[in-house]
């Protein structure tokens, strides 16, 4: 993959040049201040070690696509900045998506081999934050000075489930608020101890299911091993939303990059089939379809009264491979207007558009992108991630051309066409570009807290909700402004 993919702008360059003066300031300014810290610190809390920001590894969980590797760049100057007016060490700072060249990273317990076999002789902690998370390096040494750092602690901010949840695996179904998962936007911490144990266990053993669905609540899973391993401590300083003594803040997963696309930018591919035309369809005209510009509906039948568009594949009741595919191929053609993005929802999707144009100012459509809620096939064996289809897909146009050029397909018509694009993107060195404003379930199949601090972007299925008050509630903003 060329370096223009992992950065997308000189500016970038620039960034770490000073990213890496400021690191060899850090350690000439900071290591005077730093013996006394130290001294201070060691009368107070005798015989407790007073550690520095040198045995911190801040790790920012970083993504290829261009706009992510520029923000998280920012971020990492940012911290290194701060940490060289402060005077108490340097931490190492990484980029997940630069830990190596496997994409897979980014679901956390591939990478822990990696940072144990590289900074387990330096560090006594391990701390990860979103390219969006906000660090006070002096209030986060604090909050690392509570603990033993010779014991195994998984710290963060505690989220749990108020019902049992399908993404889930319906785990903790007596009580699903006895187990506590960490919130990444606040920032969550391993202690080099559980680090060790967690690497030398990944090495030789397999997890329980082949997929990632969400990697947060997973790696705490595999962290607490059914109460052999330690369980979430929640530090109240791990913050996403500002108050006093916080030690991290956030500010949002749909940041503002300006005015949003136009509604003309966007085509939307919605996949429905005969049966559910008089169910699902109308859901579909009663929320979201009047906010967009081009819209068209593909089914196993042309139907007038939708209208849909039979693209000559029969329907599945697995897969829809082929259909997509098809839609694939409809889109770059002369048949439809031309527009930079392609959205592949399905029948049951409600989705705000409005939200996404705002989103999409972010990307670039002049490069490949894959955006969406990022699942992983066999991430621990050198697997693939994928963008879930019931979520939505967003392609751009440079995206859906490489694809289909490539030569990339089906292997059978009723293969998961998610997977199969994410097999094939994979395959092309196309990133997979994450964000949690998608959702591949319903509202109440994600934690209250994390759904009430998100301006969410889609949720999926119809099961036992009104479609209707759900998108209204969730996803129709009470204002609208004047659309382009």
């Amino acid at each position: 993959m060329g370096l223009s993919s992992h950065h997308g702008h000189d500016g970038v360059h620039g960034f770490e040049l000073a990213a890496v003066f400021l690191l060899w300031l850090g350690t000439f300014t900071g290591d005077k201040r730093t013996c006394h810290a130290h001294a201070a610190e060691q009368q107070e809390a005798a015989p407790r070690r007073a550690f520095g920001l040198e045995e911190v590894v801040l790790v920012i969980q970083s993504q290829r696509n261009s706009y992510h590797a520029r923000k998280a760049v920012q971020r990492k100057v940012e911290i290194l900045q701060m940490a060289a007016e402060l005077g108490q060490g340097v931490p190492v700072v990484i980029l997940l998506h630069e830990l190596s060249d496997y994409e897979g990273n980014w679901s956390i317990l591939p990478a822990l081999p990696r940072l144990f076999a590289t900074y387990s002789q330096s560090a006594s902690w391990f701390f990860f934050i979103e390219d969006e998370t906000r660090v006070t390096l002096a209030a986060l040494l604090q909050v690392l000075h509570r603990f033993k750092e010779q014991e195994e602690w998984l710290l963060g901010k505690r989220l749990h489930d108020v019902e049992a949840s399908i993404i889930h695996h319906y785990a903790f179904s007596e009580d699903p608020a006895s187990f506590g998962y960490p919130d990444p936007a606040a920032g969550w911490a391993l202690s080099a101890p559980l680090l060790r144990r967690l690497a030398e266990r990944l090495q030789h053993e397999h997890l329980k299911s082949d997929f990632t669905i969400d990697w947060k609540h997973e790696a705490a899973l595999y962290i607490w091993e059914e109460g052999n391993g330690p369980k979430l401590t929640a530090v109240p300083e791990f913050c996403t939303e500002p108050r006093d003594n916080c030690a991290t803040t956030f500010t949002t997963y749909l940041p503002n990059c300006g005015a949003p696309v136009s509604k003309n930018d966007v085509f939307v591919a919605v996949k429905t089939c005969q049966k559910f035309h008089a169910e699902r369809v109308p859901v579909v005209k009663a929320t979201w379809e009047k906010d967009a510009a081009f819209v068209e509906y593909y089914s196993d039948v042309a139907d007038a009264s939708v209208p849909t568009v039979s693209l000559g594949v029969a329907n599945t009741e697995r897969g829809h491979c082929a259909k997509t595919f098809a839609i694939l191929r409809r889109f770059l053609s002369n048949a439809v207007p031309k527009a930079n993005w392609l959205l592949i929802v399905d029948d049951d999707t409600l989705i705000s558009l409005p939200r996404l144009r705002r989103l999409l100012r972010c990307y670039d459509p002049k490069e490949a992108v894959s955006l969406g809620e990022k699942y992983g096939y066999s991430l621990l064996r050198n697997g693939y991630s994928y963008t879930t289809g019931g979520g939505g897909m967003v392609l751009s146009r440079v995206a859906v051309s490489r694809l289909l050029s490539s030569g990339c397909s089906c292997y059978t018509d009723d293969a998961p066409d998610d997977m199969v694009l994410g097999r094939c993107f994979t395959s092309l060195g196309v990133p997979i570009t994450h964000s949690p404003l998608f959702h591949q379930a319903r509202p109440e199949d994600y934690s209250e807290t994390l759904m009430s601090l998100q301006e969410a972007i889609s949720f999926h299925k119809h099961w036992n909700v009104d479609p209707v008050a759900v998108y209204r509630h969730w996803l129709q903003d009470p204002h609208p402004r004047d659309e382009l």
